[in-house]
């Protein structure tokens, strides 16, 4: 039997079960793809990271979610880096990741911040009923009514359909068709669809995000690093400030009881960044996967 160290890792939270738990594996050399999956299926974190050896950055990642691989995930390498700077495997500094998008920056600071360096920003708008998404979302009409600012696709290495509402009770008393934002996610081809407002809980947060991703396996997820990436680009695209501030902070999670802070920088780079608490470390042991020849089809 395969026995691997295997942690959760709350990221975006600076106390643990808040924010968003990444599973993480710190060496999964030698994993299949099935062991992986099955893994993160067992796990039952919105991502599960996998930490490999990699030629040409400092180490490789792969992120599985309990269904299905994605190729970038903000918490994930938060947690990730977090816990090896903790774990006393890197140091202060910067360091390089392999992804399935390409080679990024991670930078571990002092204070244990970690900040990843995401993708050139892709965003342009979309020509959805405003009708239709707001039934996806279990919101009234009213509450996408936001002036000077469109839905859009936003990318910063993975896609996500950005969606401004009105109020934080708008947003917060979201029931959405989780079928509907599936629809949806896979017409516009994005991950998932994040809908935020600048009606914030907190003085200093710059809006309260939500963001469902039902084609990737996860209903809600808790806070969102790669979307928060996007949605900063987006709104330094749209003009959404006289001046895009220095960094910005977004709150997400409130509403599912998994309250986090993800701090956004766009510049010429976009970055995102946040803080991480390992909430569980433990061993977990790792079966052979076969083919599935023994499931029975009726």
């Amino acid at each position: 039997m395969d026995v691997r160290r295997t942690l959760l890792v709350d990221a975006f939270a600076d106390e643990p079960l808040a924010g968003n738990p990444a599973g993480l594996l710190p060496d999964a050399e030698g994993l299949t793809d099935a062991q992986m999956q099955a893994v993160a299926s067992e796990l039952g974190a919105s991502e599960t990271a996998f930490l490999l050896p990699s030629e040409s950055a400092d180490r490789a990642v792969r992120y599985f979610t309990p269904t299905d691989e994605v190729d970038l995930c903000g918490h994930a390498t938060v947690a990730a880096h977090a816990h090896l700077h903790e774990d006393g495997a890197v140091a202060v500094g910067t360091h390089t990741l392999e992804t399935n998008v390409g080679v990024l920056d991670v930078r571990v600071e002092d204070d244990g911040r970690v900040t990843m360096t995401q993708q050139r920003p892709e965003i342009h708008e979309v020509d959805l009923d405003a009708g239709r998404v707001a039934d996806a979302l279990g919101v009234d009409d009213q509450a996408l009514d936001v002036e000077a600012l469109p839905m859009a696709y936003a990318s910063t290495g993975l896609p996500f359909l950005v969606v401004p509402v009105r109020l934080l009770s708008d947003l917060g008393g979201a029931a959405p068709d989780l079928a509907a934002v599936e629809a949806l996610s896979e017409e516009v081809d994005v991950a998932g669809v994040y809908a935020f407002t600048f009606d914030a809980l907190s003085a200093e947060s710059t809006l309260h995000g939500r963001m469902w991703a039902p084609a990737a396996g996860v209903p809600e997820d808790p806070v969102t690093g790669t979307a928060s990436g996007a949605v900063g680009a987006y709104l330094d695209r749209f003009g959404a400030f006289d001046a895009t501030p220095e960094e910005m902070v977004f709150e997400q999670g409130h509403f599912v009881d998994r309250p986090g802070r993800v701090f956004v920088h766009v510049g010429e780079s976009v970055e995102v960044g946040g803080y991480a608490v390992t909430a569980l470390d433990g061993e977990l042991s790792v079966p052979d996967v076969d083919d599935g020849s023994d499931i029975l089809e009726v």
